[in-house]
């Protein structure tokens, strides 16, 4: 059928587009993550919805498509907590791979998804690796306690293309939220999102609504979901749905945080984590509070 019926909606410009409702939203991602659109029809839906921008109705449509065809983690003893990597370190130290390892040791199954969309950043990635967590090459559970990092493809290839369409056009598609916001176990969950601007917070928390998902919500670090330790953000708690303040933020920025390199390379970020897992270097408190939200939502998952 095609999608031709849904861009001349959203292909009017930022005034004169409509949003799509939920259910419309979902065909049109199914058909796109189907492959059953032409490539001239994908890139009109990229650049549309770039132009326009999401809806929350129209997210969680995206989602509902997506969460029909992923290939999902079995579900374990525990809730999984879900962390999206997808930006990398720029400027500070990737210290997701960091925040997986302290959910683990409080017990919980973590999985880290991604894939590498910023060609010039250290990705969560590539410091696991160093620090002997390697990419699943198999869906498979996670054991509580475990750390495991999945590539996007192997949770469903076709998102991992749509993601690579960036490169081609140089701009951000709806793949990039879906990512970000997706669950990607077949048991319970605890989505951790982040957002960098703040007109995104709505969007994503009211989506999480919609969707009735566990999840922790809050400003991260150059787009990554943990905290950036050397602030105090605004933290907000789903558990099915039900939207919970965790946290107020705070004005303020730190010089200097103990202990935090200055190199961002691969090398010296593991380096850094092993030394905070192995009480050498304090856990940065942003870092250590972020924990304490996601092990309480998990409870309630």
């Amino acid at each position: 059928m095609g999608i031709s019926q849904y861009i001349k909606e959203i292909g009017r410009g930022a005034r004169g587009a409509r949003p799509l409702t939920r259910e419309a939203a979902t065909d049109l991602f199914g058909q796109v993550l189907d492959g059953t659109v032409t490539d001239l029809e994908l890139g009109a839906f990229c650049l549309a919805m770039r132009i326009k921008g999401e809806t929350p109705e129209e997210m969680a449509g995206f989602l509902d498509a997506t969460h029909a065809r992923l290939e999902r983690i079995p579900p374990g003893d525990r809730p999984l907590v879900v962390l999206p990597s997808y930006n990398g370190a720029r400027k500070l130290p990737v210290l997701t791979p960091l925040l997986a390892l302290l959910l683990a040791r409080e017990g919980l199954p973590v999985l880290v998804h991604g894939s590498a969309s910023e060609t010039s950043r250290v990705l969560a990635s590539n410091v696991l690796a160093a620090l002997g967590v390697t990419p699943m090459t198999a869906i498979r559970p996670v054991a509580s306690g475990e750390a495991a990092f999945a590539p996007t493809e192997l949770l469903n290839p076709a998102l991992k293309r749509l993601l690579d369409v960036r490169r081609v056009v140089g701009l951000r598609n709806p793949g990039h939220s879906v990512v970000k916001l997706m669950q990607p176990g077949a048991g319970s969950c605890v989505v951790v999102a982040s957002y960098t601007h703040p007109e995104y917070a709505r969007t994503m928390g009211e989506t999480f609504e919609l969707t009735a998902m566990t999840a922790l919500l809050s400003r991260g670090l150059e787009g990554e979901v943990v905290s950036d330790p050397r602030r105090t953000a605004q933290i907000d708690g789903f558990v099915r749905g039900v939207r919970t303040e965790l946290q107020a933020q705070q004005p303020g920025t730190a010089a200097d945080v103990p202990g935090l390199p200055r190199e961002i390379d691969v090398a010296t970020t593991a380096d850094y984590t092993r030394r905070v897992l192995a009480g050498e270097l304090p856990v940065p408190e942003a870092i250590a509070t972020q924990v304490g939200h996601i092990t309480q939502l998990a409870s309630h998952a």
